[in-house]
């Protein structure tokens, strides 16, 4: 039976290339994680990324104050972000920045348009953090590790 065989074949193929898709999508990150030029870190871990961007730490540890910037609500890189290193969704996010709006302790980091826009914020704030796509030059900014 000919047919079997060619369809055992389609189904090995087909299994094994959505195995190395997902091995090329873990391996590559859709966004670069940016610091400004002066900043002296180089690797920074997930835990840390949650508390800056969550504004529940405020300070680098050389004493800076942290100026985390998102992009907008309906970028794909702010989505594969907040799902990656905060774990939380877009809409899970801003529920959190709701509340604590309500309650009065603190407020959402300044959304921008583009990677332009977070490449100059970034650039021009000593204690600036933020997240780009994965592609293109990166001018002002210095790129950090996720750890």
């Amino acid at each position: 039976m000919p047919w079997r065989r060619s369809i055992c074949s389609a189904a090995v193929v087909v299994t094994l290339g959505a195995i190395a898709l997902g091995t090329s999508r873990a391996s590559a990150p859709a966004y670069k994680i940016v610091v400004n030029q002066a900043n002296a870190s180089a690797a920074l871990d997930r835990k840390f990324l949650t508390e800056a961007f969550l504004k529940r730490t405020t300070r680098w540890p050389g004493g800076e104050t942290i100026r985390p910037v998102d992009q907008g609500s309906d970028s794909a890189v702010r989505r594969r972000f907040s799902e990656d290193v905060l774990k939380r969704s877009v809409a899970a996010v801003k529920s959190y920045w709701q509340q604590m709006i309500f309650s009065g302790r603190a407020i959402p980091p300044p959304e921008l348009e583009g990677d332009e826009e977070v490449l100059r914020f970034v650039s021009r704030h000593a204690g600036g953090i933020g997240y780009v796509s994965s592609g293109g030059e990166l001018p002002g900014v210095k790129v950090v590790t996720l750890k």
